[in-house]
């Protein structure tokens, strides 16, 4: 571990939704708000990061709708924090390692992200795509967005990974 102090990734739990509210939070200019509710009814699909028992990085992860049949499922990593003094020690890394390891579960055709941080992502195997190609998500989020006139006007670049992914190591 690269942290100094040991720190320990875990599902989160519904007494974590306060501390998740307040990191995410921490981040206006990068990270899209979320409610306290909207945090409470996905716990199940975030995973936290604690030392000494504080929460100090967190993701999720959300399942994009299809229309029809589903044929080629996408999954979106949402919410990656981690805060200032624990950035650039491998925590991030870690987190989005074992989220993907969770989305692998299901099999999807592609794992996309939304990021001001595209270099990070690249090193974890992920591309830029045209925003275009991800309708689904400008429909369903960043069409209702208020920072930003137009998702295509949003700086955040668009990037996908597809198979394979990492392979689990007994997540259940």
């Amino acid at each position: 571990m690269t942290t100094g102090a040991k720190h320990i990734l875990m599902a989160a739990g519904f007494d974590d939704a306060q501390d998740v509210f307040n990191l995410i939070k921490k981040y206006p200019e990068e990270l899209v708000p979320r409610s306290i509710s909207d945090i409470v009814q996905n716990i199940d699909r975030f995973i936290v990061c604690k030392i000494d028992g504080h929460l100090v990085g967190v993701v999720s992860w959300q399942i994009l709708p299809e229309i029809g049949a589903p044929k080629s499922p996408t999954v979106e990593i949402k919410s990656l924090a981690v805060e200032k003094e624990h950035q650039r020690k491998g925590i991030g890394t870690e987190l989005v390692l074992t989220v993907m390891q969770r989305i692998a579960l299901f099999h999807p055709a592609q794992i996309i992200i939304l990021t001001f941080s595209p270099e990070f992502f690249a090193k974890l195997g992920f591309e830029k795509v045209p925003k275009e190609t991800l309708m689904h998500k400008i429909y369903l989020g960043c069409a209702n967005c208020t920072k930003y006139d137009s998702p295509f006007t949003c700086p955040e670049i668009a990037m996908a990974k597809q198979p394979p992914f990492p392979k689990t190591d007994g997540l259940t």
